[in-house]
């Protein structure tokens, strides 16, 4: 392909809104362009690096038994409704009405509509299991669409979704599928880790988490290294060390200490001149249904989305300052568990293990020193609710977990019955009896992905594609194309190229040496070949990387082949 016929044209300075690495360098390098706050135009560079994605997807997805289909986009609410989501789902589902003033929604995934139309064909164990995929673009109305194709409102994906006669059959093909995933990842030469994960608004027993490995990423991963990898949602540790001894003398009973002005772990800490491991920290919180109580050390933090799952909910949120009052007698600050009553009390089981502890008093500018968990107050549920941290024992080896950053690119769910058995997705089994389906579903975000490989692999110059990813494998760069030897030689050299089976990607352009070779660094073809006056009379070419641009001359006629050779080592 010649520069000069493609529909190509880089930016010197990074867009206004543009936060991160990825959204930075794949709009600066003409891949795509923004027509709304989430919303983009793929370009034809940034196609082609999709397209290259979506094949490798492709062919992993049917070498695992998957079997292609295409859903529609927009789909009825009545499904939705069956579901139980239509409400449940939230504002970041697009809700639309057709002339009819039917109530539609532009899909942000395809649970519902895979199951209409697996209940409406299949009705015997003879047919299961069924494994479906589709590549697609779906729509999610994030309340803050940032971070470019890493969160957009509309996005390209890989879903897949699976039914099955038994929980054995479902994990042998969760089973394939992660294997495909990884299969997946490691043709588009990733740098990934596959980490347990929380099943959020899909729903279902079991998940992971495919996550790019990058100093940017926006999730932490914390991983040990005998294999145990959960996404900061999920992770778990062994039991933690105890804090250190208390100081002095327990008080028999808890004991009242006036802290003016002291609502902080810290502050009180220092006030009363213990460590922070020795507080129970307490937040109260607000469900969809009740208030409840959250408790655990002063030195760790609430892990919000464990808590919601231990208590049920659909939605939590920190209780404003009034309502904190109305449940504790006390103000903002000076929460604690001991006298609470008619509320849920969660405690941390490190708040359990603790000896004797400080907290607050549910009364305005004091706190409690003393409190002996058990004897003091006994909380209805006990449940890890805390923030894993590095350094924390793991909960396989009891070796120090480590915190990394990742980008989530894959997700996949044992959904069970969540979908079957509300929707009546029954197939009959060997004794002729209904049972419902059980079901696993899929996802790999498609542009996800590519910027995540941006985000992996850039330096301050610009992209540095790896080679399944990049849009052309081969930038051919002709230095003073005004002068006929030059202009021959790289004609030449592009005809070979590309009679030899290379990706080309000829810059034909009358432009200045500079700027070439600046676009060249910000596109990031992993091959370059440049053919300057020079070289042309020497009757070489030269030849360089883009991860490390360490150029080497060639002769003329062995370019091809070298070129071939640079390849094959990517």
């Amino acid at each position: 392909m010649r520069w000069s016929r493609y529909f190509l044209y880089t930016l010197r300075d990074n867009p206004s809104d543009a936060e991160v690495v990825s959204h930075q360098l794949l709009a600066r390098a003409g891949m795509i362009d923004k027509l709304a706050a989430g919303i983009y135009t793929y370009l034809p560079l940034g196609w082609r690096s999709l397209e290259k994605l979506a094949r490798i997807v492709r062919e992993e997805m049917n070498a695992a038994g998957s079997v292609e289909l295409a859903m529609p986009c927009v789909q009825p609410a009545e499904l939705w409704q069956e579901s139980g989501r239509w409400q449940f789902y939230g504002k970041e589902l697009l809700r639309i009405k057709d002339r009819h003033d039917r109530e539609f929604c532009f899909g942000p995934t395809h649970e519902e509509v895979i199951t209409d139309a697996v209940r409406r064909r299949v009705t015997s164990y003879r047919q299961l299991p069924a494994n479906l995929y589709q590549i697609q673009t779906k729509f999610r109305d994030e309340i803050r669409p940032r971070f470019g194709l890493m969160r957009g409102r509309e996005f390209v994906m890989k879903d897949a979704y699976s039914f099955h006669t038994s929980a054995a059959s479902l994990d042998e093909t969760y089973r394939a599928m992660e294997r495909a995933y990884r299969r997946v990842f490691d043709r588009c030469k990733l740098s990934y880790t596959a980490v347990e994960a929380d099943t959020g608004n899909i729903g279902g027993s079991e998940s992971h988490e495919f996550m790019v490995l990058a100093a940017t990423g926006e999730d932490a991963v914390v991983a040990c290294e005998c294999g145990y990898g959960a996404n900061a949602e999920k992770a778990t540790t062994a039991p933690i060390a105890p804090p250190p001894p208390w100081p002095g003398a327990a008080p028999a009973v808890p004991e009242q200490v006036h802290t003016p002005g002291a609502t902080s772990v810290p502050d009180v800490a220092a006030f009363l001149h213990l460590d922070p491991s020795h507080f129970i920290k307490t937040m109260i919180v607000e469900t969809d249904a009740e208030f409840a109580v959250a408790l655990v050390r002063g030195d760790d933090e609430v892990n919000e989305i464990k808590l919601k799952n231990v208590l049920g909910a659909t939605h939590l949120q920190l209780a404003a300052e009034a309502k904190v009052e109305q449940v504790t007698g006390g103000g903002m600050g000076f929460s604690g568990p001991v006298g609470l009553v008619g509320v849920r009390v969660v405690a941390d089981p490190e708040v359990m293990r603790m000896a004797v502890a400080a907290a607050g008093a549910n009364r305005a500018d004091y706190h409690v020193v003393g409190v002996v968990p058990g004897r003091d107050f006994t909380p209805a549920i006990v449940a890890d609710i805390r923030v894993a941290r590095a350094g924390d024992p793991c909960p396989r080896c009891g070796g120090p977990l480590v915190v990394k950053r990742g980008i989530e690119v894959g997700h996949i769910f044992k959904l069970g019955t969540k979908y079957s058995a509300k929707m009546a997705c029954n197939f009959l089994d060997e004794a002729g009896a209904v049972q419902p389906m059980i079901m696993g579903c899929y996802g790999l975000g498609v542009g996800r992905t590519v910027a995540a490989a941006v985000e992996q692999n850039h330096d301050d110059a610009g992209i540095v594609w790896p080679r399944p990813l990049a849009p052309f494998e081969v930038e051919l760069i002709a230095l003073n194309p005004d002068v006929p030897a030059v202009r021959e030689a790289a004609e030449r050299l592009y005809a070979d190229l590309e009679a030899a089976g290379c990706e080309v990607f000829y810059d034909d352009r009358d432009e200045r040496p500079g700027v070439k070779f600046n676009d060249a660094d910000l596109i990031g073809f992993p091959v370059r070949v440049v053919v300057g006056k020079k070289g042309v009379e020497q009757g070489q070419a030269e030849l360089s990387l883009r991860r490390d641009r360490v150029k080497t001359p060639v002769a003329l006629a062995d370019a091809v082949a070298k070129v071939r050779e640079l390849l094959a080592g990517l």
